[in-house]
């Protein structure tokens, strides 16, 4: 196993600097272990601008969509467990779903449809369900946006979201394409269906509490609100819609301030893409990975679900739609992205990385060659501004002797 050059490891922090000095990052943290042990992190800049107040290592944060790799070990908890299998249709936990209809090819409108099969627990996993988001491209990613589909943090129950949701048609019969989707979103109402328990209640029993993740919920922990920090964006128009995203906004522009965040009091809770925490808390949950389910699930699931379960890369599969990682030389797990080939996906990086990101620029991925796990955080959505997640493994990459 390699190991670091620890003055290639601080060119990390002038470069973490940089973005702060541009006005690119308000501010950020980076955490890198390897072997189990710390080699190095760093915090620089604001979490809130305004208020002159430090990034700082216990600052709270809102990681989007590094929600979903949590959702996806719990739904698996309870495959191995017996209480579901991957090949069920969502329609054996969820009725709404039964009877689906799916868009045609090259629909131009919600109402072109035929009839379709429910998707499987498997292809809600691995976003091939034929669900979409709204800030996606397409007929679909459309009308989700018109009728405010997002499952934003504030907007009803989790079960009334999804009863939203089962009234729309699907973009595509099931497996034939990837298209990333709120289908995490409905695996999390599968969990509450499966347990008679609420989302938060699961994450808590399976994952938090076991790992220790105490600062890590849907809602901001009542002891962290002074620490949570401020959600920025460069765009002009709205930092979710990517369609209708506008340049040319004041670099970092306020999005969603800690006093008035939907996230002090979540009603729903979005296995997508709702949960808020600490560094440290996530890196419990990367380790977790790492080092083979920390008790909280199989071992043997575990590496399984870091498997590829595409026939191919993604960009194989034929994608529409935004993507929080590469598409080409990179495969999809169950929760996360899979590297099959680093010179295809033109990101320095190991064969069998595991990883994925979220909306407010979030990161986190394992090397299973080098034995390492990092983690970084900042708030700046859309996570597509820049390409720090690509510079920050080449960093470390350039780092290992």
């Amino acid at each position: 196993m390699a190991g670091f050059d620890t003055a290639r490891l601080a060119r990390i922090p002038d470069w973490m600097q940089t973005y702060v000095d541009s006005q690119k990052f308000a501010g950020c943290a980076t955490l890198i272990a390897q072997g189990g042990r710390e080699v190095f992190y760093h915090d620089c800049g604001m979490r809130d601008v305004a208020g002159g107040l430090p990034w700082q290592r216990d600052t709270v944060a809102r990681i989007y969509s590094m929600t979903k790799p949590v959702t996806s070990v719990v739904l698996m908890t309870l495959v191995e467990r017996g209480l579901c299998q991957l090949d069920q249709p969502l329609s054996d936990f969820i009725p709404a779903f039964a009877d689906m209809q799916c868009l045609i090819p090259n629909a131009a409108s919600i109402d072109q449809t035929e009839p379709c099969a429910s998707p499987t627990l498997h292809q809600l996993l691995t976003h091939t369900s034929g669900m979409s988001y709204p800030f996606n491209p397409g007929v679909l990613g459309k009308a989700m946006h018109d009728a405010d589909i997002v499952f934003r943090a504030d907007d009803g129950t989790l079960e009334e979201a999804v009863a939203r949701l089962a009234k729309l048609p699907l973009a595509f019969r099931p497996g034939m394409r990837w298209e990333y989707s709120v289908s995490i979103d409905v695996l999390g109402r599968v969990i509450e269906v499966i347990t008679g328990k609420t989302l938060e209640q699961m994450f808590i029993e399976t994952v938090f509490d076991p790992l220790g993740m105490d600062e890590t919920r849907f809602s901001v922990p009542k002891n962290a609100v002074d620490r949570f920090a401020s959600l920025y964006t460069p765009l002009a128009g709205n930092s979710f819609d990517l369609n209708a995203a506008k340049p040319g906004g004041a670099p970092l522009r306020l999005v969603d301030s800690p006093e008035q965040s939907i996230f002090l009091s979540a009603t729903v809770h979005s296995g997508g893409g709702g949960l808020v925490g600490t560094i440290d808390d996530y890196f419990k949950f990367t380790e977790a990975l790492r080092t083979g389910g920390a008790g909280i699930i199989s071992p043997h699931i575990l590496s399984f679900m870091m498997r590829n379960h595409l026939p191919g890369d993604i960009a194989s599969m034929g994608p529409q739609s935004f993507a929080e990682q590469p598409m080409e030389g990179m495969g999809f797990g169950l929760g996360g992205a899979v590297v099959l080939d680093p010179a295809r996906a033109r990101v320095p990086g190991s064969v069998g990385d595991f990883s994925w990101g979220g909306m407010a620029s979030t990161f986190f991925w394992i090397d299973p060659v080098h034995d390492l796990s990092a983690v970084f955080f900042t708030q700046l959505s859309p996570s597509s501004s820049y390409p720090a997640r690509s510079q920050l493994k080449a960093l470390v990459h350039g780092a290992l002797t």
